[in-house]
């Protein structure tokens, strides 16, 4: 059915092996886009729709571009920031979540990540290895950020950083835009990176979803196939984006607490919740949280699979076990009243 659609830009169709729903593929914001939506003849116009939110999200929130918004408020050295609707946005869900995760997600990691090495996109590090890091520079925090509307103001030296919430948000918007463009019939998936929000109505038994951490899928405890009847799925997990820097290997899970990279029991963590951007940060502050994340994400209501260092696989609020056919069928909900917009 592919064959039949004219796709946008970089868009290259993938085979689905089910003529109900059409998918396409292509590298955005550092990482892999897919959308797949029913009917199929939506591809077109889907993939479209996400091509305008994804690079509207890079010009606006991109670390590693010197021309976003976001890089030229983190170079101004702090200050009163006028700012777009689309960056106030972003920046309005990350505080959020910071708030709601008790700094174990925190925006103003931004200068813990570049003393690390991370300090242009992935796919420019050098992964073999390099000068050893700076001493840690744990997160300045979310309080001393301030945001009201489209003002924000930052003391100075403060420099943001939203990767724990910006490929949630990125896939929310997208699959509120697609669902715009092509109207109240079928339905739609974005997933950004194996984070995945859907909308419309789903196909019939839910849309098939391999949470995984590698691409060894043999595995069982990298990963399990389910089925996402609404809401959202993200994963965390220190086993990618990983880079040495003299005789350290790092990872981009930084613990604001101390401006290092995570250093905790879990591997992976995999949340399901009601917005891409909620399970982007619970999963993420699941990861930094440690020995406490079980207790954390019970208390948070979410459904959660973490993955311990040596493979043991814990599941937390009613996450199904398993990985029998058919799949069984989870659905994100609310991680608290109102969730992360």
């Amino acid at each position: 059915m592919t064959g039949t659609v004219v796709l946008p830009g970089s868009w290259q169709p993938v085979m689905t092996g089910d003529d109900v729903v059409a998918a396409a593929e292509r590298h955005a914001l550092g990482t892999s886009a897919r959308v797949v939506v029913w009917p199929p003849e939506h591809l077109g116009t889907a993939c479209a729709a996400t091509d305008d939110v994804l690079d509207a999200l890079d010009r606006q929130a991109s670390r590693f571009r010197a021309d976003s918004e976001l890089s030229r408020v983190n170079q101004a050295g702090g200050g009163l920031f006028l700012l777009g609707d689309g960056l106030a946005g972003a920046v309005g869900v990350a505080l959020a979540a910071a708030r709601w995760t008790g700094g174990l997600t925190d925006p103003t990691v931004g200068d813990a990540l570049i003393g690390l090495g991370y300090d242009r996109d992935f796919a420019a590090l050098d992964p073999r290895g390099g000068e050893p890091p700076a001493a840690p520079v744990p997160a300045p925090g979310w309080q001393q950020m301030w945001l009201d509307g489209p003002l924000l103001r930052l003391p100075p030296g403060l420099r943001l950083d939203l990767g724990a919430t910006a490929k949630g948000v990125g896939a929310d918007r997208a699959v509120r835009a697609v669902t715009t463009a092509t109207g109240s019939a079928g339905g739609v998936l974005v997933s950004l990176g194996g984070d995945i929000a859907v909308g419309g109505t789903a196909p019939r038994g839910g849309w098939p979803v391999t949470v995984a951490e590698a691409p060894d899928r043999s595995d069982p405890a990298r990963s399990q196939p389910v089925r996402l009847a609404g809401g959202a799925v993200a994963t965390s997990s220190v086993t990618c984006r990983r880079w040495r820097r003299g005789s350290r290997v790092l990872h981009h899970i930084v613990d604001p607490r101390t401006g290092l990279p995570a250093d905790g029991p879990w591997r992976t963590a995999s949340v399901a919740a009601a917005t891409c951007a909620d399970a982007n940060a619970a999963a993420t502050a699941a990861i930094v949280a440690g020995e406490q994340a079980e207790a954390w994400l019970g208390a948070a209501g979410v459904p959660a699979r973490l993955v311990s260092r040596y493979g043991d696989v814990r599941l937390v609020g009613g996450w199904p076990a398993g990985s029998g056919e058919p799949p069984t069928v989870i659905r994100g909900s609310e991680v608290y009243a109102g969730g992360l917009r």
